[in-house]
Parts: C-alpha cells; structure tokens; sequence
C-alpha cells in the first residue's frame, strides 16, 4: 500500500513517526510539507511555499485582519456549525487567497508531478487542507478512486471550518482532541501518537522543585495567569521557574526533561486538556497538570493528570510541593498510562482498524 501525508508543517513530528511505522509494516510512505518545520523536524517532501502564517509575526498580522470580520477575537473566534465551514471572510480575504493560491499553483504541479502524487492509495489531508482553496488534488484523487482521510487539529474546526469538497468526499475523519468531536458529526478519536520508548522515567526528584511550561501560543494556553504564580513561587524560593518558549524540538525536550512538575494549560481556549507537549512529559515520567473538564474526565476516566485551573492553580502546587511523594507517583503513573495509550504501535493498530473499515486492507 502506499500512503501520502499532505500537513501545513511538521509540527510535533508525528509525520515523521508515522511514515516510519508505515514503513516498519511493509508499506511505501512519503509526506509533503507547504512549509518548514519551525521546530527543526525531518522533513521528506517540503514545498517551502510563501506565507506562512504559522510564523508569529504573520499569524499577529491575520488576527489583527480578522478583527474586521469577527470583532476583537479576530481570528480565535470560534466558529460555528456541525461542521462548520470554511468561506473566505470578505472581499479582501478573497482577493489574497486568490493571489496566493497563484503563487502557490505552479510550485505545487511541479511537485504532483515530480513525485507522482496522484499513484497512491490512500491520502491523509494532515488539517483537512488541500493544497490549493479550489481543492483540485483532492478532486482529481476522488476521480481516480483513491481513499481520502482528514485529520483535523484545533484551529482547523474551532475557527476556520472544513473545506467545502473534500468534508463531501472524505472516507474518513479523525482526531486527536475531544472537544473536535462535538463540531462533526462523522469524525472518530485516535489518540496522539507518540514514541514514548524515548524516554526513562524519573528517578528522583530535584532538591528544589523545577516546573515547566512550554507554550506554543499564550493566548491558548492560558500562560499569563501560569506564568504569573509560578514567578511568584519561584521569588518566594520554593520552585525554579523554566518557560520553554520558541526554542527548537531538540532544546526544549531537554530543557523539559530537567522538570519535576510540567503545566500543559488553563482555559480551555485552544481546546481542552492535553496535547503533544504533555505527551512528551508524561513520557518522561514527570507529574503533569492541565485543566481537564467534566466531559474529558468521562472520556478518558483513567488519565493521570493534576486537574487544574486558574482559580485552583496555585493551591494545588503548593500543595504538591509539600508532598513529594505524590509528585513522583504521578510521574510513574502517567509514564504507565502515556506507554498504554500513545504509544505509535497501539495508535498504528487503531488506525490500520480504521484502514479496514474503509476497505483499504483486505
């Protein structure tokens, strides 16, 4: 079978992780980037397109344009519907799509060309995103009867919506986030994948508490208010402070390795409770907090994590500072159940079940 992964960026490296479990399993994999990891991820096929606007400047830009749309939110606003769709905002909105998607043309031909495309079997849209707004390559793949998968993250659903062709043609949507859930009404959950063999597990603890925070996006994240009571305990002497921020992959799961405690987020603002950067942690055996709501804890009863929120956050670190203990054994606790669950073998299973389903394994 050969498989195709078509992502905006390699943003956490699960591109990379799945094309080599692809492979592991006998079939032929390759991925196509618009743009390069700005993490430092391998990369196999990366289009180096124009306006990338997963860059902070660019991304400032857009919201501060979306305002004019969506009032002060800008671009975070949530939209609604089931599922909810994209269109372009106005006018103005059309007109740059249009002169970007004409920049972006001809250097995406090349690479259908060169790559040959269109020869393989199945093809995971990585955000549900074509590589033009006309969505023509996924057109053509439907004409040739080839298998469609969406994969939807965060920002994909909450605030821009699903392209109007391929969410009509697509034989298969998933997700790695419960809220995604509510905002289609055929989409299935697999849980992020991780090599979670990476790391051991903590052995002991540091003689002062070290707690991280690794914000992609402060905003989503909730980072002012976590930002703001851990400077607070870190000048009262009882913890040393590390913001992990804008740093390569490499860099920051070194720097998150030192932890004794990770906060993941508050908010709920950029979808509920956990993603890759608490992946990582609870890999390395560290006592993980996030905000976990009423539905996420009847999702996955089990998980490991420190519920916590803006109101409670403070409490609850000091709490644990005053018992060690409980740190370290939450730490073996979410290494046990992050090996269980994310593990790439376990979520490669769930996916080629998936597979099945669609009729691609026979």
């Amino acid at each position: 079978m050969k498989i195709l992964y078509i992502s905006p960026e390699n943003i956490v490296g699960t591109l990379t992780l799945w094309k080599n479990e692809h492979l592991k399993r006998g079939n032929e994999c390759r991925t196509v980037t618009f743009f390069h990891s700005s993490k430092g991820f391998d990369e196999d096929i990366c289009l180096n397109l124009p306006f990338n606007f997963t860059k902070p400047i660019l991304s400032k830009m857009r919201n501060i344009f979306y305002k004019n749309y969506r009032g002060k939110e800008g671009y975070f606003k949530q939209k609604e519907g089931y599922p909810p769709i994209w269109k372009p905002e106005g006018r103005v909105d059309k007109l740059f799509l249009s002169f970007k998607d004409s920049l972006w043309k001809p250097i995406v031909e090349k690479a259908i060309a060169d790559y040959a495309l269109y020869d393989f079997d199945v093809v995971h849209f990585e955000s549900g995103v074509d590589f033009l707004k006309n969505e023509f390559f996924a057109k053509e793949l439907k004409n040739r009867n080839k298998k469609i998968i969406c994969h939807y993250h965060g920002e994909d659903l909450r605030t821009r919506g699903v392209m109007p062709y391929i969410d009509t043609i697509s034989d298969l949507n998933l997700t790695n986030e419960v809220d995604l859930l509510d905002k289609h009404p055929k989409i299935e959950y697999l849980f992020l994948p991780f090599k979670t063999s990476l790391f051991d597990s903590k052995l002991e603890l540091n003689n002062t508490i070290r707690i991280s925070h690794a914000p992609t996006n402060r905003y989503y994240k909730g980072s002012d208010t976590i930002i703001s009571i851990c400077e607070k305990l870190q000048s009262e002497g009882k913890i040393k402070f590390d913001l992990i921020e804008n740093l390569p992959h490499s860099i920051a799961l070194s720097k998150k390795s030192k932890s004794d405690i990770f906060i993941d987020q508050i908010g709920n603002k950029g979808g509920w409770g956990y993603g890759m950067n608490s992946v990582e942690s609870l890999s390395m055996g560290i006592c993980t907090l996030t905000e976990m709501n009423n539905i996420y804890n009847t999702f996955i009863p089990d998980h490991p994590f420190i519920s916590v929120n803006a109101n409670n956050l403070e409490t609850v670190l000091r709490t644990l500072l005053n018992n060690r203990e409980r740190i370290m054994d939450k730490g073996i606790e979410g290494k046990m159940w992050v090996s269980n669950n994310h593990d790439i073998k376990s979520v490669a299973n769930k996916l080629y079940n998936y597979y099945a389903r669609i009729g691609l394994l026979k």
